[in-house]
């Protein structure tokens, strides 16, 4: 079957790109904004389209890849997904929408598919943006693709160093309110007495110091989205408010009671687990659900490892940009072999102290782990309870002792006790010694005197 001359007609006027293909996944058709933004040299009309977006010999959900046209032939309606495919540009998010198109007695007979690129987004290694390309990686960058477009309140939750800043940033740019100010809130570093003022502004007179009046973030993000990092770091008193902004989409200036309109979009993150503080009563349940519309979990990296090849590369280029360094192979492994409890953060911090320590062009193993070593923070070993003073005591052996009740003078003994082991089974220095008790070698000297 053949489409009708009209469809031709209709796709090829469509401003956004546009392919037309049938059950068989042939491309029986591309608009001019296809060819221009996917295929300016080659024609894809008679090719399949796995073929040409993913180089595949097999349809996508044959290849491990999610098919949207597979997912319209069972649910017999439109599909979105978000694919990597191969552009004039190399590998590219696109947002793929499909839609069937039904013959005279409703059977699926052609498909239409609208793409669009995901600027915020790279599957190979750039100089900004989010980049990417593991199934933890993917599955996140599918849900800000879905949810960006909308006016949904987004909460980001994740480790210290995930980039939840760079995915509140994809969010904005790829919503409707790109065009106006993305406003970052850092709310772990504003005391509590400053933090309605800076928040909402206020006015002249309404506290000591305030001479003019100023207008708040809430405004200077007006049109645009307003991102409020560490949320879970906001005081209980201003929880209150915050989820009055969020009910009513008002507030006011300190200071006034003239009612404002909010014209924002809010994104919120966190690296707490906010569900505990809820049941801790440290935060507002029902601020927690007025925020958390839409929750998305940004993966760890050690969730992430295969990525770390593409984050290294592009990470060296941003920390030093004038060298053109490489990494070998062996100091990749190393890398890769790595947990990175800091994440992505973690990862800049140690290229750029390898860069540093690079003479070359070639990053090695040995930089590599010349950074590690002079990075890695020094092990405390046994951790010293502090009910257990200086004494050496670990957190083991005061749990074991819990529920205890101990006759006067019998912490002295425990803690003289637990000295003579460590001291009987040491086999170092004493400064080694003293360091393992995180205390310092006078402090350890008066013990073993008192020991004697």
């Amino acid at each position: 079957m053949k489409p009708l001359p009209e469809l031709m007609s209709y796709l090829e006027g469509l401003s956004e790109p546009h392919i037309l293909f049938d059950t068989q996944y042939r491309i029986l058709a591309a608009n001019a904004a296809y060819r221009q933004q996917f295929s300016p040299v080659q024609s894809v009309v008679g090719r399949t389209c796995y073929e040409v977006s993913h180089h595949f010999n097999v349809p996508c959900d044959q290849a491990g890849e999610s098919c949207p046209l597979a997912q319209s032939r069972a649910s017999g309606q439109r599909e979105r997904v978000l694919h990597l495919h191969h552009t004039p540009k190399g590998e590219e998010y696109v947002n793929i929408e499909l839609a069937p198109l039904l013959d005279a007695h409703g059977e699926q007979a052609f498909f239409v598919e609208k793409m669009e690129r995901l600027r915020v987004a790279q599957g190979q290694p750039a100089a900004q943006g989010l980049i990417g390309r593991a199934p933890a990686f993917q599955h996140m960058l599918a849900l800000v693709a879905r949810v960006a477009p909308s006016q949904a309140t987004v909460l980001l939750l994740g480790e210290s160093g995930t980039g939840k800043e760079l995915v509140a940033q994809a969010i904005h740019e790829a919503s409707p309110r790109a065009q106006r100010a993305l406003v970052a809130v850092d709310c772990s570093s504003l005391p509590e007495n400053l933090f309605e003022s800076e928040l909402f502004g206020h006015e002249r007179g309404a506290f000591t110091g305030a001479s003019t009046a100023r207008g708040g973030l809430i405004e200077a993000a007006s049109g645009g989205t307003l991102f409020l990092d560490e949320v879970g770091d906001i005081p209980l008193i201003m929880q209150v408010k915050l989820l009055r902004l969020l009910e009513t989409g008002t507030y006011r200036r300190v200071g006034s009671t003239e009612l404002r309109h909010a014209d924002i979009r809010v994104v919120s993150a966190t690296h707490r687990d906010l569900d505990r503080m809820v049941s801790q009563e440290l935060f507002r349940e029902d601020l927690y659900y007025r925020l958390s519309t839409f929750p998305i979990h940004l993966p760890a990296l050690r969730e992430r490892r295969d990525d770390i090849v593409l984050l290294a590369a592009a990470l060296l280029e941003r920390v030093a940009p004038q060298r053109k360094l490489r990494i070998s192979e062996p100091a990749l492994r190393l890398l890769q072999a790595q947990d990175y409890p800091g994440n992505v953060r973690e990862l800049r911090n140690l290229l750029e102290r390898a860069a540093l320590l690079c003479d070359g062009n070639t990053v090695e193993a040995s930089h590599i782990q010349q950074a590690l070593s002079s990075g890695r923070r020094p092990s405390a070993g046994p951790r010293v309870h502090p009910q257990a003073c200086d004494a050496g005591i670990t957190d083991t052996a005061v749990s074991s002792l819990k529920g205890l009740t101990l006759a006067p003078g019998a912490l002295r003994t425990i803690e003289r006790a637990a000295l003579q082991q460590l001291v009987s089974g040491h086999r170092g220095s004493r400064a080694d010694l003293a360091n393992k008790l995180g205390i310092s070698e006078r402090s350890l000297y008066r013990k073993l005197k008192a020991l004697e």
